[in-house]
């Protein structure tokens, strides 16, 4: 969202000092939250990824690529644009400008497109997970496959970038008599595309960063949520393991889906902002306390999404919530005891078939157990899950 659309077109005789506005006091203070938490939460994502190889997965590379993005923003726009409801005129130069909105713009693509690239792994793995490349023998194909993606992620995001990186410059407001009265920074060149270019841009960020990706989405959750009511009805009462991994992967699901729904409203009220002032008729006349507050509100929350996914996860995740208690709470795991396989696993797990014959017989530290299987093995591993890491693997 651009901080200063409505500075603006504020009239110089409505206009209040920023001293005398309740913004300039609150919002710093929770631009200091947002940024405290978001490091510590995100760069604890970090931590884990890189210290535990058992959370090297499909899914949580996707949520590295979000903490990474997260981080960009938290580190390169939040410390200079906490400010700008503290002071009249943007302090930092038209460099800082410059990196503060494209850093912004990069985030949000690619928080978006891995929401999306998520959704769609997440739909294949329940409608569909033997044709899933993850159900492929060769798990380091998959793996490149999914690097492969969140690279590309990261470049589209990028070249959707390029715009702020080259258009955002200093503005100079003036009063009716010519004076400079305060300098804003500006992502929109009001003389590209025949001063067309804010509109535009505005649109195509409302379409290609929110609308879309989170219609495409919803198709990916209405048939998921089709197909798990209509394996449920045809699930035989005796198929217990199949009903553990549909309700394993839709614990996956409903972890993604939360990342979302958070998405979606932090960035809700800014994109209604920015399109009602840009397209609305007069809006520079209709501008009043309910549309300056709704800006705020908007503004604080497009960067609050910064900070929300460790949040999320730490409530979604038993297994996140354990990691983050050793390392932010100094709390040690407690080792949880494995006395069968058979028993219940509270760990969120992904399912997956392969085609190589295994020995008769596995035996881990906890658990061990005796099957013949001559055909393949299902082999479960932990996730996103709620409970223990412990898990076995059924031959």
């Amino acid at each position: 969202m651009n901080n200063s659309s409505t500075s603006i077109n504020t009239s110089i005789e409505e206009y209040i000092p920023y001293r005398e506005r309740p913004e300039t006091y609150f919002v710093p203070v929770l631009f200091f939250l947002i940024f405290v938490i978001g490091v510590l939460g995100n760069g604890t994502l970090v931590v884990i990824f890189m210290r535990h190889r058992n959370m090297r997965n499909i899914p949580n590379t996707y949520i590295l690529s979000l903490a990474l993005a997260d981080l960009l923003v938290i580190v390169t726009s939040i410390p200079f644009t906490s400010i700008v409801y503290t002071l009249e005129s943007w302090p930092w130069g038209e460099l800082i400008c410059k990196i503060s909105e494209t850093a912004k713009d990069i985030s949000v693509g690619v928080s978006v497109f891995t929401l999306t690239a998520l959704s769609a792994d997440r739909f294949f793995a329940i409608v569909d997970p033997m044709k899933k490349l993850h159900a492929n023998s060769d798990s380091s194909q998959a793996t490149k496959v999914t690097l492969g993606i969140a690279v590309s992620i990261w470049i589209l995001s990028i070249i959707c970038a390029i715009p702020s990186a080259v258009g955002s410059h200093l503005r100079d407001i003036t009063d009716n008599d010519g004076i400079v009265r305060f300098t804003v920074c500006y992502p929109f060149p009001t003389h590209w595309l025949y001063h067309n270019y804010p509109k535009i841009n505005v649109l195509m960020r409302f379409l290609i960063l929110y609308v879309i990706p989170l219609a495409i989405i919803a198709i990916f959750y209405l048939n998921m949520a089709k197909y798990l009511v209509q394996s449920t009805k045809n699930m035989p009462g005796e198929a217990q393991g199949t009903q553990r991994q549909i309700k394993a992967r839709k614990k996956v699901a409903a972890t993604v889906l939360v990342f979302v729904v958070v998405f979606a409203v932090c960035f809700l009220p800014s994109h209604v902002f920015m399109m009602w002032f840009y397209f609305y008729p007069n809006s520079q006349n209709y501008y009043n306390a309910f549309w300056h507050y709704l800006r705020i509100v908007g503004f604080c929350l497009s960067y609050l999404n910064s900070c929300a996914n460790p949040l999320a996860l730490y409530w979604v995740s038993g297994t996140f919530r354990k990691h983050f208690n050793r390392y932010l709470l100094c709390i040690k795991p407690t080792r949880p005891r494995c006395n069968t396989c058979q028993g219940q696993q509270h760990a969120t797990t992904l399912t997956y078939m392969s085609t190589r014959k295994m020995p008769s017989s596995v035996k881990s530290r906890n658990c061990s157990i005796r099957k013949q299987e001559p055909y393949g093995h299902e082999t479960t591993i932990t996730l996103l899950g709620n409970g223990h890491e412990n898990i076995c693997t059924k031959i």
